[in-house]
């Protein structure tokens, strides 16, 4: 039997984007630029719009939009049109870098599973726009991000993976320029064997960015040969931009006189586009005169190299969407399931499904919320900037468990598990705070105690303790709590590794958490593992593979939960690899962290997720399934004012 109920999880940053996309003119002589630069929005300030290229002289752009729930390719003229959808793979969940030319739009989709784990599931293909037919130009088992067609049309360039599984890059991924033609994209050569985000000049000169050896991400050039191969030998490329800033995501003008890049300089907090003029090698700022305190992300030329495109966050002022929803519908590939994506984290449904608990997201909205499980309305319980992980009572409506302590802390550091109780009758519409009581149920001296979940009856919590130098999971009285004599608790797990993130399942039949008990040693392996409530019946889910197949050890699994029949087990994992580049976002901790489910014994694995985000801290509800689909609907998007907040990639800003 399928999968069926209702998801929410959460993705880092993505709700707070209201990416458009938007143009400027050029003035010829770019000296003058301070005093002659005006903007112009392309698109209508629907959900999140990027990663656009101009498919004529400057008015219409072929575009990303996450409008449907998954991101699908369209066309503007401009924000008082509704854009056009442009051909897109239905069962795929993600589609990027759309270029439309001599009746195809080239793009990259990630819909046909790999034969093996480990590996991304991106490709490159095209499609007719008359008939919408669609061919892949990405050969089986290799995988290709980042597409750019040559003036002409003849030529694609791809930052390639290759064949090879993913080995966990994403600060700079491994990946090769290789180009081929339209035509024959089974021909394909190496024009570089380092480097990504190739852009064309003509159809012969390729830029691409990648990590200079001194640190600093650069502009490089490689000229082409009839053969497809580099004209100056074999890993040949020159580097462009100097060193002291950091360039990435090039666009070339179509003289190969000008790039446009995406540039984080010392002393400012906001990436920027510049343009870097290859004959005086100087730059000349543009975003920076426009929206000096606004991150401008991944630049590109019309044809005629007259305009200059990118996305940025819309701002306050426009027309267009200035909610950050409560929740947000998303696609998903299950029949039986429906999604819904929070801008909180840790999420926990009330006994009756009417509810949601949920922490704050890092970022602007700290402490702990119960939200209407239709997005409609939402109160603060905890204000605290230290409440993480939230477990709802399964008995008690007015009890919700939660985490008070910093988050990602070692062992010793102090996190106490606490037991928030509050009337239920408090949670209405006009209110915005409800009063709660506090119980702490650790020990202060316990070191650090976090990751609640409840037994069905809600006698007992189950937790992950680091009291004995070690993460380990430990059962607890969860009324009383522990006393100084050692009194309503007991250890349940052992060892000198990492038991965390325990699940509780409905059926109280078993246990399931994440550990890396199988590589103590390595704190970026994690697999799933369940345990009985009273210690026995340990065993370890292989959801990658077999014990002892080449992948079982590099699972990196976390924040696992069980389906309402106890028959199903939903988590994030790392299975897929990456999707895109991730220079060219917002920072995302885990790019590659998609949700997945599977069976108990870890069989009918199933992507329910596929993007360049970080999704994760998921819950599973039994409402919304086939026979329940109506009794889960949103009203009018509520939440929070759009502010567009959000971080560029931390292991970039380090390096300035």
């Amino acid at each position: 039997m399928e999968p069926q109920g209702t998801i929410v999880f959460s993705t880092v940053g993505l709700l707070y984007y209201g990416f458009d996309v938007f143009s400027t003119p050029l003035p010829a002589n770019l000296d003058a630029a301070v005093n002659k630069l005006t903007e112009r929005r392309h698109t209508d300030g629907t959900s999140v719009n990027f990663n656009a290229q101009f498919v004529d002289e400057g008015r219409t752009v072929a575009f990303v939009s996450e409008r449907t729930g998954a991101s699908r390719l369209y066309l503007a003229e401009s924000p008082d049109h509704k854009p056009k959808a442009l051909p897109n793979i239905p069962e795929s969940l993600h589609h990027d870098r759309p270029t439309v030319k001599n009746g195809l739009v080239y793009f990259v989709s990630a819909y046909e599973p790999p034969s093996e784990p480990f590996k991304s599931w991106s490709a490159v293909y095209s499609a007719r726009l008359d008939t919408n037919e669609t061919v892949r130009l990405t050969p089986p088992g290799v995988v290709d991000f980042s597409p750019a067609v040559s003036r002409s049309g003849e030529f694609v360039a791809v930052a390639s993976y290759g064949s090879r599984t993913w080995k966990g890059d994403f600060h700079e991924l491994a990946t090769e320029i290789v180009v081929f033609r339209a035509s024959d994209p089974s021909r394909r050569g190496v024009l570089c064997s380092h480097g990504g985000w190739p852009a064309w000049s003509g159809d012969s000169t390729v830029f691409f960015h990648r990590k200079a050896e001194d640190g600093w991400w650069s502009v490089f050039r490689s000229d082409m040969t009839a053969d497809l191969e580099n004209s100056r030998g074999p890993d040949a490329a020159r580097r462009i931009t100097p060193p002291g800033l950091h360039c990435f995501t090039p666009a070339a003008s179509h003289d190969g006189k000008r790039l446009a890049v995406a540039t984080r300089r010392k002393g400012t907090n906001f990436r920027h586009i510049e343009i870097f003029d290859l004959e005086s090698e100087r730059f000349y700022p543009i975003t920076d005169l426009l929206n000096p305190n606004l991150h401008h992300y991944n630049p590109f030329f019309s044809p005629d190299s007259v305009y200059l495109g990118y996305h940025r966050f819309r701002g306050e002022s426009v027309q267009g969407d200035s909610i950050v929803p409560n929740l947000h519908s998303v696609k998903s590939p299950v029949s039986g399931i429906r999604m819904f994506r929070l801008h909180t984290t840790f999420p926990s449904f009330s006994p009756d499904d009417n509810f949601i608990a949920t922490n704050g997201d890092f970022l602007n909205t700290p402490g702990l919320m119960v939200l209407k499980s239709d997005g409609s309305k939402r109160w603060t319980l905890l204000k605290e900037s230290g409440a993480f992980y939230t477990v709802w009572s399964p008995t008690e409506n007015g009890v919700i468990y939660t985490s008070i302590g910093p988050i990602f802390e070692s062992s010793k550091a102090t996190v106490q598990i606490a037991r928030i109780s509050f009337d239920p009758n408090d949670l209405t519409d006009d209110r915005e705070e409800v009063p709660v009581a506090v119980k702490i149920l650790t020990r202060s001296d316990a070191g650090n105690n976090a990751f609640p979940a409840c037994s069905p009856d809600g006698k007992s919590l189950v937790f992950r303790s680091g009291r004995s130098g070690h993460k380990n999971l430990y059962i607890l009285d969860a009324v009383n709590g522990e006393s100084d004599g050692g009194e309503g608790i007991r250890q349940l797990t052992e060892g000198e590794w990492t038991d965390t993130m325990p699940s509780w399942s409905p059926d109280g039949e078993l246990i399931a958490f994440s550990s890396n008990r199988h590589a103590p040693s390595n704190p970026d392996v994690f697999s799933i593992y369940l345990i009985r409530p009273d210690g026995t019946g340990l065993r370890r889910v292989h959801v990658a593979g077999p014990a002892g197949s080449s992948y079982v050890d590099r699972e990196r699994i976390n924040h696992v939960c069980f389906s309402p029949d106890s028959k199903w087990l939903l988590f994030t994992a790392n299975l897929g690899s990456i999707t895109s580049e991730p220079v060219s976002w917002p920072n995302q901790f885990q790019p590659y962290g998609d949700l997945f489910v599977c069976r108990l014994d870890g069989t009918g694995l199933r992507r329910l997720t596929c993007g360049s985000y970080e999704n994760g801290t998921p819950a599973w509800s039994s409402r919304g399934g086939p026979d329940d689909l109506g009794s889960l609907s949103l009203r009018s998007p509520t939440g929070h004012k759009l502010l567009g907040l959000f971080e560029e990639p931390l292991w970039i800003t380090c390096d300035i």
